[in-house]
């Protein structure tokens, strides 16, 4: 099985919150896809990190190389497929690839943001819940 997974779930992962035991559970055995955006999001993630003074670069960095552990399976997207989401559901476009991947790989999406869960379901994606 496929699982799309966006960064809010590795990022999740890779900094040990409280998600991080259900997000492998919930992966176990699956082949996690995502956008190639996703890739550049991690590092965006924690330069925003650095601004909110919640994490060391030393600790981004060791973070960092448990991300390039994690087998993820880049696929690109329909960029017109992903200007259309984005219009039709007012999303940022990296929100957008995610939805265009799902739906191209008739994937399952898994994210903690709440908004992008709630517009993946009103996309025709089924989100796991976590």
């Amino acid at each position: 099985m496929k699982i799309v997974i966006d960064t809010s779930a590795i990022i999740a992962v890779v900094t040990n919150e409280p998600h991080k035991d259900r997000i492998i559970k919930a992966t176990l055995g699956a082949e996690l896809i995502a956008p190639p955006s996703v890739h550049w999001e991690i590092a965006n993630a924690f330069s925003a990190m650095f601004r909110q003074n919640r994490i060391s670069l030393e600790n981004s960095l060791k973070c960092i190389d448990e991300y390039k552990i994690i087998p993820i399976r880049f696929f690109e997207v329909d960029l017109k497929k992903s200007l259309d989401l984005s219009f039709n559901h007012n999303l940022y476009a990296y929100d957008a690839y995610l939805i265009a991947c799902s739906l191209s790989n008739n994937a399952p999406l898994l994210t903690l943001d709440k908004n992008l869960f709630a517009t993946a379901k009103e996309a025709g994606i089924k989100p796991l819940e976590i």
